[in-house]
């Protein structure tokens, strides 16, 4: 039986990172230590997941040294480009990209999470 699979993202700080991720829809789900500072938390948007964990959990537990950003890219499918880069420009957010209309029929913008890792934000057009 195949299971649920899912990006787990190292990030220097939980929550400021779960506060950028919100901004996308997701939703807290679950957290470790349930009580106090969060070293992971689990995110939820429809049927898509996301971990944070603390960027010291690979080196802790398996060794490996997370190294500079940046280490991935997020894309993620939104109802208005538009309104969601304002949205994270008045957060604070540093906008990567202005929205654009792609040759492959979507309108794309980039943004920057917290760590430095590009976020696409995409509208079918």
């Amino acid at each position: 039986m195949q299971r649920k699979a899912f990006p787990v993202l190292y990030v220097t700080d939980v929550r400021r990172s779960v506060d950028f991720y919100s901004l996308l829809g997701y939703a807290p789900t679950y957290q470790f230590p349930l009580e106090g500072d969060p070293h992971y938390v689990g995110l939820e948007r429809g049927d898509s997941s996301l971990g944070i964990a603390h960027s010291n959990w690979p080196e802790a537990q398996l060794g490996i040294t997370v190294g500079a950003a940046p280490r991935f890219e997020l894309f993620v499918y939104v109802d208005d480009v538009e309104a969601d880069v304002e949205a994270f420009r008045a957060a604070g957010h540093p906008v990567l990209q202005e929205p654009a209309t792609m040759p492959w029929g979507e309108r794309q913008a980039y943004v920057s999470d917290p760590d430095h890792n590009p976020v696409a934000l995409a509208t079918p057009v």
